[in-house]
């Protein structure tokens, strides 16, 4: 049984921004990757463009995704949003799963990591990743280095192309903002490019166990499965 992760965010593009090119070497390590996307980003653009320009990102990194279908920029931690993320995890079952940090200055990307933290009390890796309106107050000690993915995640943004001059710091575009952050965060990893986290919950161990194929749970999982 293949490693099984997930992948939340609050817009289209979040998600590639944040931990597309870990995502990229998970699945280039077998895992499957689902995305949950709990808006189609209306606010930002058209959103039967923006569903389109996902579906887009999602097949160059051949994972599943999922939208929510919450209207954008009115996101709040509520039941109704916990209960969503709870049955996409029940689904797809993930072994980690990735999400906006919840000091953000976008409220719809605070209100989804808030709800994601309820919804994963009983989940035992939960990563935060970073976006450009991240705060300050990120401070990351897990880093993916990402220098020999770095291109390929570029297109998983290009594939945003309604989005990508809309960056709104310093006329740079997102291009030019996701490059300057890997290398930033690739100085602090000790590398040439590199995405950061903050573990909200990690077991280190375990996660090396699964990619590796001698953890105990997913061993039982492919032994119940062949009966």
């Amino acid at each position: 049984m293949a490693l099984s992760v997930l992948a939340i965010g609050a817009h289209p593009d979040d998600i590639e921004f944040g931990c597309g090119g870990t995502l990229l070497k998970l699945r280039n390590l077998g895992a499957k990757i689902f995305l949950f996307v709990a808006t189609s980003g209306e606010y930002g653009g058209d959103p039967e463009v923006r569903v389109k320009e996902a579906e887009k990102s999602a097949e160059i990194l051949k994972a599943e995704i999922i939208f929510g279908r919450f209207k954008d920029t009115f996101l709040s931690y509520s039941r109704e949003l916990i209960t969503k993320i709870e049955e996409v995890i029940n689904r797809v079952q993930p072994s980690i799963i990735f999400v906006n940090f919840y000091e953000d200055t976008h409220q719809d990307h605070y209100a989804l990591s808030k709800s994601t933290i309820t919804a994963t009390r009983y989940s035992r890796n939960v990563l935060f990743y970073e976006v450009p309106s991240t705060s300050a107050s990120f401070k990351p000690d897990i880093f993916t280095d990402i220098t020999d993915v770095l291109e390929e995640k570029m297109k998983l943004l290009l594939a945003h192309a309604s989005q990508v001059d809309k960056v709104n710091i310093s006329d740079l575009d997102i291009i030019q903002v996701a490059k300057s952050t890997a290398n930033f965060r690739g100085i602090q990893a000790r590398c040439r490019y590199a995405e950061g986290f903050q573990p909200y919950r990690f077991q280190f161990l375990e996660i090396l166990q699964i990619l590796n194929g001698t953890n105990d749970k997913i061993k039982n999982k492919k032994t119940n499965n062949s009966d």
